[in-house]
């Protein structure tokens, strides 16, 4: 065996297991500790373990066929699915010839014969080694963030990469500033020139225009701040997955923030002009590639690519003028930031302080009046029609013993039910909290959940109203929040309407106040409508209020502490 490049006097053996697997001697077939091969294919030598990414282990090995350095993945996770997302990483990269993903031989996918610490194969792929930084390494340079310039050029080269890819029906699916990897010799002085390379293909997926019409679901794979929602919440993802992880991957390198760390704490947006000035149509096309909506983002590849060129190329007429005027109009905004950046803040608390006021208002009013027509209709059915009959009818059937303690139950449950419908229905039309409008399955968790709720308190003993109230709290109120479709935190906003309201419920109770659930002793007449009307009114206005408080408050704090 002779090398021509290197000098080597130990092999690394690849087994996972191995207690000893550095140093072994040049020349060995086999490891001195656990008897694993060490001359892989009778072509390559492990000379040096690189690290971890995923479910692998990364080596530098000796191609003794080309005198060349390559590198080694070892597959060390053992389930079906990462075996699965290998060997789909071999085949995508065999397939694909480009300088700017690493290249892999047809045979570059092979697998081993293991006998300690029982027989098993290790699958392995040999890849091109790229000589070179990663985008994450570069930045550490840049703090404050790269060249306007550079991170256009890099901007480019990635988006032809993609392209190609799209047009084999391949997606990503992790791309962020340590997956790109740059041909230089130094991160600290990247030049124009230099060669992009995307890497890690351990997540990328076929896909199909007939799929992504479809609503199925995929592999759970993502990159925390940098991945869309549709592909965290493990639905099925396209192209536009790619574009929103490479957007938020671009607005990094030019800020040298953390995407999280620019999010808005109410709405998840990312505000990131402020800490950088550049080419405004490059700052609009990289918010419509972060759009949380899939349908707002570029749809294809070659549509980012030609906006680019001419970002990049703008007509030698405009130079001038538009060099001048981008000069002018970042000392201005220089200078008004340095001048009045506390007062802006101030006015922008004010302002949002007061616009939080008013929207709480504006749900409360809302859901409040939706509340009292749910429960008009429902004491309209229960007790002038027949169907309050029918439903007692079927009680009686399923419990009689709790029908014939409590007579008006069924009428009662009616009430209940459509004064949740109401509730539920005020709040979506109010789309106070970014949820879903979703009218149907929203009225009809407030009309489970407060039919529930009423029954379920028929079968507690105890005297004390205000026990009673809680308890039916406790179920009505976080079945409805959770059919709201609110698009995050679902949990926190659960819990602080159904506790939040319950410890409302407790103060008010403490003050005096003889607080309890809405119940007819007799057969209601006229005016006995006001009972439920004032009640149902009353837990939709604190229902709002809850909700507006996580909204404004928890949920940002959430967000603050670091969960997104």
């Amino acid at each position: 065996m002779v090398l021509t490049q290197i000098t080597q006097s130990a092999v690394n053996c690849i087994n996972p297991h191995c207690q000893r697997p550095y140093p072994q001697p040049w020349g060995n077939k086999f490891c001195n500790s656990c008897g694993a091969p060490l001359y892989l294919l009778d072509r390559y030598f492990s000379l040096k373990r690189l690290g971890e990414g995923g479910f692998a282990q990364i080596y530098t090995i000796w191609d003794e066929k080309t005198q060349t350095e390559k590198v080694l993945k070892v597959l060390v996770e053992t389930s079906p699915k990462a075996l699965e997302l290998f060997m789909q990483e071999a085949e995508v990269l065999s397939s694909f010839r480009s300088s700017g993903v690493p290249k892999v031989e047809a045979d570059g996918y092979f697998q081993i014969n293991l006998v300690n610490p029982k027989p098993h194969q290790l699958p392995c792929l040999v890849m091109e080694k790229i000589n070179g930084y990663t985008l994450e390494e570069v930045l550490k340079n840049s703090p404050q963030g790269c060249a306007e310039d550079l991170v256009i050029g890099w901007f480019i080269q990635v988006v032809k990469i993609l392209e190609e890819l799209h047009k084999r029906q391949i997606i990503h699916r992790d791309i962020k500033p340590s997956n790109l990897m740059l041909r230089t010799s130094s991160p600290a002085t990247p030049a124009k020139d230099d060669q992009l390379v995307l890497i890690d293909f351990g997540g990328a997926k076929q896909f199909s225009g007939s799929v992504l019409q479809s609503h199925s679901t995929s592999t759970r794979l993502y990159s925390s701040g940098y991945s869309p929602q549709e592909q965290v919440r493990g639905g099925n993802v396209g192209p536009a997955a790619d574009f929103y992880a490479l957007g938020r991957t671009m607005i990094q390198l030019l800020t040298g923030k953390y995407p999280p760390e620019l999010e808005d704490s109410l709405t998840g947006k990312l505000q990131w002009r402020n800490y950088r000035h550049i080419n405004p149509d490059l700052a609009d096309l990289l918010d419509e590639m972060v759009e949380d909506d899939v349908k707002s983002r570029p749809a294809h590849a070659a549509i980012i690519h030609k906006r680019l060129i001419k970002i990049a190329s703008p007509s030698s007429g405009k130079n001038l003028f538009t060099h001048t005027s981008k000069t002018v109009t970042t000392s201005i905004t220089d200078f008004t930031q340095a001048v009045g950046n506390t007062t802006l803040f101030i006015i922008q608390g004010i302002f949002k302080s007061l616009l939080a006021c008013l929207m709480t208002v504006w749900v409360m009013m809302l859901t409040s009046i939706c509340a009292v027509l749910g429960t008009i209709i429902g004491f309209v059915l229960a007790y002038q029609t027949s169907l309050g009959d029918r439903w007692l009818a079927l009680l009686v059937h399923q419990l009689p013993n709790l029908v014939e303690n409590q007579p008006y139950i069924a009428a009662e449950t009616i009430v209940y039910a459509f004064a949740g419908l109401g509730t539920g229905w005020g709040l979506t039309l109010s789309s106070c909290f970014d949820q879903k409008r979703r009218f149907l399955i929203t009225s009809f968790m407030g009309l489970i959940g407060y039919s529930l709720g009423w029954i379920a308190c028929q079968f507690i003993t105890t005297e004390n109203n205000a026990e009673t109230l809680v308890v039916w709290m406790l179920i009505s109120l976080p079945l409805l929040t959770l059919g709201l479709g609110l698009r995050s935190h679902k949990i926190a906003y659960t819990v602080i309407a159904g506790l939040g309201s319950a410890n409302f419920i407790a103060i008010l109770v403490r003050l005096g106040l003889g607080l309890h659930l809405f119940h007819f002793a007799r057969e209601p007449q006229g005016l006995d409508i006001l009972a439920p009307l004032g009640f149902f009114s009353f837990v939709s206005i604190l229902l709002s209020l809850c909700l507006s408080i996580s909204y404004y408050f928890i949920v940002p704090c959430l967000r603050w502490l670091g969960w997104r």
